[in-house]
């Protein structure tokens, strides 16, 4: 048997690292594969946009911000989720929801929709105003899909493919949409016209918090298992970059300045080097 290569031997040592990072290796969680019988065809503006690693975790890092900045969509968090803890763990079980919708057998993606809408019933309280929140509101799912939307792909267009025409662009919400009502969000937009519009109607909803800064902390501070401690920072700093000047200032960051030049060369550099580790290139 011939040796591998020493090209194949690094391939294979990044892609190793990459996949302990978002998969449960000690509890015997294994990569998604991806099937012919996906909601979404190979090669798809959805496919493309969540099969890169290093976008998908800036744009995720950004989504949880903003989707921290709306009262019902923290208050469930605060009640409902072991996220203290456990930051990594409700990180990677988002990606393993994304992976899942996005690339697995249908009837699997259809298995851990229902798994999360089960979930989601019991995730119910009361505001500190005294209104009545829920997990299963459409308006909240709308808000936490339009956030998570629109984040994936200002990474993806930042970091991988700024030429992305308007055209596919548009079909990347067309797609999303089918998940996001399938969760029972609603309104779903399906172009990005849409989805800056709808982002502009949720701002007078959304709210500064100690909270939510608490979170925006966490998030930004904690290191994901097996990943190499300056990624955390490289990742934070991106997505701080990316977020709207107002989700920056309700959350009481800071603009990154001059120190987001070398993250942004970084993020560059790691995102080319594991596109060529999984062969995407």
């Amino acid at each position: 048997m011939a040796r591998p290569s020493p090209s194949d031997f690094l391939r294979a040592r990044l892609v190793g690292r990459v996949r302990a990072v978002f998969n449960d290796v000690e509890q015997g969680e294994q990569p998604t594969p991806p099937s012919d019988n996906a909601y979404f065809e190979k090669d798809s503006p959805i496919r493309m946009v969540h099969a890169d690693a290093v976008s998908m975790m800036v744009g995720g890092i950004r989504s949880l911000l903003l989707q921290m900045l709306h009262p019902s969509a923290l208050q469930g968090v605060l009640d409902h989720s072991n996220f203290r803890e456990d930051m990594h763990g409700r990180l990677r079980r988002t990606a393993k929801f994304i992976a899942v919708t996005t690339f697995a057998h249908r009837d699997e993606a259809d298995k851990i929709i229902d798994r999360v809408n089960r979930i989601h019933t019991q995730v119910t309280g009361t505001l500190p105003d005294g209104t009545h929140y829920s997990a299963r509101d459409p308006e909240t799912l709308a808000w936490v899909h339009v956030a998570e939307a629109t984040s994936f792909l200002e990474a993806y267009l930042r970091y991988v493919k700024p030429s992305m025409s308007f055209a596919d662009q548009d079909e990347y919400f067309r797609q999303f949409a089918l998940i996001a009502r399938k969760l029972g969000a609603d309104p779903v937009p399906e172009t990005k016209n849409e989805a800056e519009k709808l982002l502009r109607r949720y701002r007078p909803q959304l709210q500064s918090s100690s909270e939510a800064k608490q979170v925006a902390d966490l998030v930004l501070t904690q290191r994901p298992e097996n990943a190499p401690p300056a990624v955390q920072k490289i990742l934070g700093t991106t997505a701080v970059e990316l977020l709207p000047s107002y989700g920056r200032s309700m959350l009481g960051l800071r603009h990154p300045g001059l120190s987001y030049v070398p993250a942004r060369i970084a993020a560059g550099g790691v995102g080319r080097t594991l596109r060529w580790a999984f062969r995407q290139n």
